[in-house]
């Protein structure tokens, strides 16, 4: 099969609550007719990102065009769930036309692309770009980096400190691996914030990368998909801080799923995961609950203070209508106090 013939593939990699699925939807919601399918890896006991996807009343996707993978991180389950899905995927009666993957937020992007090159599927499908979301407000309020001077004069007295912060880490190689970036949530930042960050992409760039600046994921798809990038085959270009999936080591986190109640009013939840998000080493939350005299179910996510909600879709009949929230954090975070402010508030 030659490139011509090979299914494009578009990786959306990003980090924790980056606003990577609310891109996947947009794209979804303006396919302009294009026969698009998802693979979604959630980080966590429990995938949530799938959840949000399926069944949200898209024109044309259905429930089988969406893959929701929660076994473990995409980027160290390359074998055992990414190409066994890939190829269901394909070996459909009527194949999509473009597949979107949506990495967990703690996924390397670069293994996932190097597995294009498997036997299995390396003539059946290429990389048509890898694109980074990033978290504007996440980035500028330091999320993702230590005191620059304060660590390297930790560094400059004590040879044993020869590692960055393990998120930061994990945010500079998706950048290193990215065709196209994309500077979200740019509403909620002032114009030296964006100037600020858009500075410090660049800093991490070998090489030229543009960077789009959007609010909610809104970018045209035509802008997003036919890059044409054949990343499997540019992997020289890609520097990483691991260069293979078991250097990369998910034990610095931990994810917990807690049971929620139904509450009377979203305010009520809001107020509860801020809360939870106040304990020491959490990172982000997400999920969803019932409201009391509501119809459709109430969307939580939050990264740092920042917590955003709405309604995202009617309950299905005879559908649990169970709330749950997903907690990641460093490893060791203050499982109690989390559990308590998302009971208690």
């Amino acid at each position: 099969m030659s490139d011509l013939k090979k299914i494009p593939c578009t990786i959306v990699t990003g980090f924790l609550g980056a606003g990577k699925t609310t891109l996947v939807r947009h794209l979804l919601e303006n396919a302009g007719g294009r026969r698009l399918a998802v693979l979604v890896n959630e980080f966590g006991d429990l995938g949530f990102d799938g959840s949000f996807i399926e069944g949200c009343g898209i024109e044309g996707c259905t429930q089988e065009d969406i893959v929701e993978l929660s076994n473990g991180c995409l980027c160290c389950t390359v074998a055992d769930d990414f190409v066994p899905a890939l190829n269901t995927l394909l070996n459909r009666p009527n194949p999509p036309e473009h597949i979107l993957i949506e990495t967990s937020g703690l996924a390397l992007p670069k293994p996932l692309v190097r597995a294009f090159n498997w036997p299995d599927i390396r003539s059946r499908v290429t990389v048509d770009g890898v694109i980074a979301v990033v978290d504007g407000p996440a980035v500028a309020s330091g999320a993702f980096a230590e005191d620059p001077d304060a660590l390297e004069a930790q560094r400059a007295t004590d040879a044993s400190v020869d590692h960055e912060n393990p998120l930061e880490e994990v945010f500079e190689d998706q950048l290193l691996c990215a065709d196209l970036i994309i500077l979200n949530k740019t509403d909620q930042m002032a114009a030296g914030d964006r100037g600020n960050v858009l500075a410090a992409i660049n800093e991490h760039l070998p090489r030229a990368v543009k960077v789009i600046e959007t609010t909610h994921g809104k970018v045209d798809p035509t802008v997003l998909l036919g890059l044409g990038a054949a990343a499997e085959a540019d992997l020289e270009s890609r520097p990483s801080h691991h260069e293979t999936a078991e250097d990369h080591d998910h034990d610095d986190f931990d994810s917990i799923a807690f049971p929620v109640a139904p509450v009377a009013t979203p305010e009520v939840l809001v107020a509860r995961v801020e809360r939870a998000a106040e304990a020491a080493g959490v990172l982000r939350i997400k999920g969803f609950a019932p409201v009391d005299g509501k119809p459709m179910r109430l969307v939580v996510q939050g990264v740092g203070q920042r917590i955003g909600h709405h309604f995202d879709r009617p309950w299905k009949a005879g559908e649990a209508r169970d709330g749950r929230m997903v907690v990641i954090g460093l490893k060791g975070f203050d499982v109690n106090a989390v559990e308590a402010a998302l009971r208690n508030g």
